[in-house]
């Protein structure tokens, strides 16, 4: 797997959404590394590009409660496992799920498998709450994908909460979760 310093050469075969993700970090003078790879849908597939990018990819979880009137996106550490219960307590949301596929293209214009933050960008009507676990709020990088599960980017942390956040108008709520029995 080979990394490349931004956007791709060459957009020719690249999904809309993805080019949208490359347009908006460079308007915003935000710099990742990227990698191009096959389809990681799975926080295993994800361990080689890892490996990579040289940082640990978020587990990026669409949830929503029972109702369907919020929803949710959770960052938080890969290897840390979710509790629902841990979670629901500390944002007042009983019995939260995962969302489903066909909300991650209303919201976020995501599939399963490549949902990440820089999906926020297509929630203009911020119907999306941003959850992140403090590790991943303190961490110096973060690891996601462009809106597809065919490319992963590493990101400065920093830029991800100081630029990208408020340029699409999302505010994070941190949380604490442990993530154990």
């Amino acid at each position: 797997m080979e990394l490349f310093d931004g956007r791709p050469e060459s957009l020719e075969g690249r999904l809309p959404r993805e080019v949208r993700v490359y347009d908006l970090l460079d308007k915003l003078g935000i710099e990742f590394k990227r990698v191009d790879h096959e389809p990681a849908t799975t926080m295993e597939a994800c361990e080689e590009v890892d490996k990579a990018l040289g940082t640990l990819m978020c587990k990026n979880l669409f949830l929503c409660n029972r109702q369907k009137t919020r929803f949710y996106l959770l960052l938080m550490p890969g290897d840390k496992k979710f509790k629902t219960k841990e979670l629901s307590s500390q944002i007042n949301s009983a019995r939260l799920s995962f969302a489903e596929a066909e909300d991650m293209l209303k919201y976020l214009d995501i599939e399963p498998g490549a949902v990440s933050v820089m999906g926020l960008m297509n929630d203009e009507n911020h119907e999306v709450q941003l959850l992140v676990d403090e590790d991943v709020r303190e961490s110096e990088y973060l690891g996601c994908h462009p809106c597809v599960c065919t490319s992963s980017m590493k990101i400065k942390t920093s830029d991800i909460f100081e630029k990208f956040l408020p340029a699409v108008g999302h505010e994070p709520q941190t949380v604490h979760l442990v993530g154990e029995d």
